[in-house]
């Protein structure tokens, strides 16, 4: 009786650097990272995607998808759906449960962003992993031309960078830091994140002090009216900073500025006329 012949299969590391062996062409996939999902709705064959987890929400068709938890990850499910690879972002899966699914003989490809130029990067690296370069190529190439041109006007109309500071939590105060994604962005935007210094974690807790020290020009994390009945109505100390003196605090859309995906450069156009105005 003749063997099933194995299915080709490819040696190749992530961007942590480790190696994995991926079918040459993975027929059925799936992200643990919301932003992971939407660079494959963009990328892959969408009949390879075989599930998505709760945070989901982009595009529409993602809710014709089985939920698969991904905090805690449900292990059980997952391993039921039989994926030929899964994909995550750094921070986002533990190692632990990336080494036990590997052990499973499900490889996990862990994928990590610092700038705007690493998601396209990591819009490529899908598009050559799925077997679909020339999708995967069209969309950055398109994306590149557009942030070029959104990048050139910034720094020609905004002669000062304002400074931004981003909150993500108001009791305590988490901000984006330094070594977060959005640093990228807003400087394409035509400002700078007001956290210059680098903590050891990605979102800082900031001390009230420390923010009247930044004092930030600008401040995202929810419209004027609402962070002043909430987060200044709480430390009213903070009304002394020039985003509250000059009533430039914005709301930003959504996740879009939290997800390194193909609406990017969305997020960096949004930016951009809030801190403009």
């Amino acid at each position: 009786q003749p063997q099933p012949k194995p299915a080709a299969s490819v040696l190749v590391h992530d961007d942590l650097g480790r190696p994995l062996s991926l079918p040459a062409h993975p027929r059925r996939v799936l992200a643990l990272a919301p932003s992971i999902t939407e660079m494959l709705y963009a990328v892959a064959d969408t009949a390879t995607i075989i599930a998505r987890t709760p945070p989901d929400n982009y595009p529409a068709f993602v809710y014709r998808k089985p939920v698969v938890n991904s905090f805690p990850l449900d292990m059980e499910k997952l391993v039921l759906l039989h994926p030929d690879v899964v994909f995550t972002v750094e921070g986002i899966t533990s190692p632990d449960d990336a080494q036990r699914l590997q052990e499973l003989g499900i490889p996990v490809y862990f994928q990590r962003y610092r700038t705007v130029e690493d998601v396209f990067r990591g819009i490529d690296d899908l598009g050559r992993l799925l077997g679909r370069p020339t999708q995967a190529k069209h969309l950055t190439d398109s994306l590149r031309r557009e942030l070029k041109t959104l990048a050139s006007s910034s720094t020609l109309q905004l002669t000062n960078s304002p400074k931004v500071l981003a909150i993500t939590w108001q009791d305590p105060i988490y901000c984006y830091g330094q070594n977060t994604l959005f640093t990228d962005e807003i400087r394409l935007a035509g400002g700078q994140n007001a956290v210059r210094e680098t903590f050891p974690q990605p979102y800082p807790a900031l001390t009230r002090e420390y923010i009247l020290k930044l004092n930030p020009d600008v401040l995202l994390g929810g419209s004027f009216g609402k962070l002043d009945s909430t987060f200044f109505k709480n430390y009213p100390e903070l009304r002394r900073i020039k985003a509250y003196q000059t009533r430039r605090a914005f709301a930003i859309t959504g996740n879009l500025m939290e997800r390194p995906g193909p609406r990017v450069v969305e997020s960096v156009r949004e930016l951009r006329a809030l801190i403009k105005n």
